[in-house]
């Protein structure tokens, strides 16, 4: 992490761990994206870029790295689930996020609606059908459908800045 009193800059061909500094220093909730794969293992990982795109039609995207061991799962489903983490969640997203061949494992989750699996006690989860895939550099933006969204709003988020997982402080 570059030091936090001296401001820093990143431009064009300098070192990547600049700019991922400073997209660092925008707050974002975790999510960990999930699917069937073709053979019917569940296939997920931990994904801090997820937006909404369009009410009308209900649209969401979520960047995907390429090189993830759940990348193709994730792109070729016909549909996948955002499962919005709350704050007691933190371990499943270190889970998720490793190259650990049983993520699923000592997480409790379901089958949803559409078949993606849902991990139990989440903040919210969409419920998506693959709208489109695009390329985005050394990521996939896969943008979903959302077919049905449920939350609990007794929960907090957990939220990722600078690096380190955080939780919401309400004044």
């Amino acid at each position: 992490m570059a030091d936090q009193r001296t401001p820093q800059e990143y431009r064009s061909g300098h070192d990547p761990r600049t700019l991922r500094d400073a997209l660092g220093c925008f707050a974002t909730g975790v999510t960990v994206v999930t699917c069937l794969s073709e053979d019917g293992t569940p296939a997920g990982l931990t994904v801090n870029s997820f937006t909404s795109v369009s009410l009308d039609p209900p649209l969401l995207l979520v960047c995907v790295a390429k090189p993830a061991a759940s990348a193709v799962a994730l792109t070729e489903a016909s549909h996948f689930a955002v499962n919005v983490l709350q704050t007691g969640q933190q371990p499943a997203s270190i889970r998720f996020s490793t190259r650990d061949e049983d993520r699923f494992g000592t997480t409790p989750w379901a089958c949803g609606e559409a078949g993606a699996p849902i991990l139990k006690d989440s903040l919210g989860v969409f419920e998506c059908e693959r709208h489109a895939v695009y390329d985005g550099g050394d990521h996939h933006i896969l943008v979903g459908r959302v077919i049905k969204a449920s939350f609990d709003a007794s929960l907090d988020p957990l939220l990722y800045f600078r690096g380190r997982y955080r939780r919401l402080h309400f004044d």
